[in-house]
């Protein structure tokens, strides 16, 4: 059950991040598409990576199913990911919806690559 809900979850966070950093990436160019829920949507998608991890360390500490090195390597680096975007986004204010389109699609890849190797 917990295996699916992390398969299914995968997709959620690579779809879910790569639409937020497409969304922000639009609206540095845009205007029109800096509303308020552009950041709840943002903050949604990378939470969604905390809650991917927690249940993959759930599989291996409580299920005891192993997961290849570099598939956790690439989780804890997109938690890493998160929380250095979330340190930069007050010294580059002007750049920030830059900063957080291409800090979505790199999770977005972080996400593909972890799946790819699960």
């Amino acid at each position: 059950m917990i295996v699916n809900l992390h398969a299914t979850w995968a997709w959620i966070v690579i779809v879910g991040n790569g639409v937020a950093g497409l969304w922000c990436l639009g609206a540095h160019w845009w205007p029109p598409l800096r509303v308020k829920v552009l950041w709840g949507f943002v903050v949604f998608m990378e939470l969604t990576i905390f809650v991917q991890a927690g249940l993959g360390v759930y599989m291996m500490a409580v299920q005891g199913i192993s997961a290849p090195a570099m598939h956790t390597f690439y989780g804890f680096i997109a938690i890493v990911s998160v929380a250095i975007l979330y340190g930069y986004r007050t010294q580059v204010r002007a750049w920030q919806y830059l900063l957080y389109g291409f800090g979505g699609l790199f999770l977005m890849g972080l996400g593909i690559r972890a799946l790819t190797l699960a």
